[in-house]
């Protein structure tokens, strides 16, 4: 029985004498499958192709974020090195003047001993309005006193002595020479002896 249902299907019939219009209606719609796979085919490459324009356009939007993130870094960077420039564009005049500065509060000492008055407001005079000028230019003396430990970071020891007592073991004994800061920075380290 299932033989002859097989021979009667149109499309198992191997018979000459087929019914035309159902071979039509069979290849009309074998061709319309083949049409819509081709077109589902189309809006999927279509999709795709959108789907590759959105991930470059996520690329570049990702590059360019980036870049200017980076660009941002670049001018938070320069203005501080820019700033830290003009802060420090005259350490070199500054540390040229160190000198003379130091000469001056020698030839205070000198002049007070001395004991001329006139003489010693003058140097005095000259002296506080050079100290003045070079604040005012950012120059600040750094406070190192007899006592105080000694920083590596901070001090240059030219020397060790035997310390004069217990307490002064590892600490500054004496201040040779002032040291001076340029804003943050220093420009010359005070110079000191340690006890030992």
């Amino acid at each position: 029985m299932n033989k002859n249902k097989e021979n009667n299907h149109p499309e198992n019939n191997n018979e000459p004498n087929q019914d035309p219009s159902v071979k039509g209606q069979v290849e009309e719609l074998l061709d319309d499958a083949i049409e819509e796979v081709e077109q589902q085919q189309d809006e999927e490459g279509t999709l795709s192709e959108t789907e590759q324009l959105k991930n470059h356009l996520e690329k570049e939007k990702d590059k360019f974020l980036r870049l200017f993130a980076e660009f941002e870094n670049y001018k938070r960077r320069t203005s501080k090195e820019r700033l830290e420039l003009f802060k420090t564009a005259n350490q070199e005049v500054m540390t040229a003047m160190l000198p003379v500065l130091d000469d001056f509060d020698r030839a205070l000492v000198e002049i007070n001993k001395a004991k001329d008055k006139n003489l010693l407001k003058g140097v005095e005079l000259i002296h506080n309005k050079f100290k003045e000028t070079l604040k005012n230019k950012g120059l600040e003396a750094m406070n190192t006193e007899k006592g105080e430990t000694f920083d590596a970071d901070i001090h240059e020891a030219i020397t060790q002595i035997p310390a004069p007592s217990e307490k002064l073991k590892g600490k500054i004994v004496d201040v040779v020479e002032r040291g001076y800061k340029l804003g943050e920075r220093i420009i010359r380290f005070p110079k000191v002896v340690i006890g030992q």
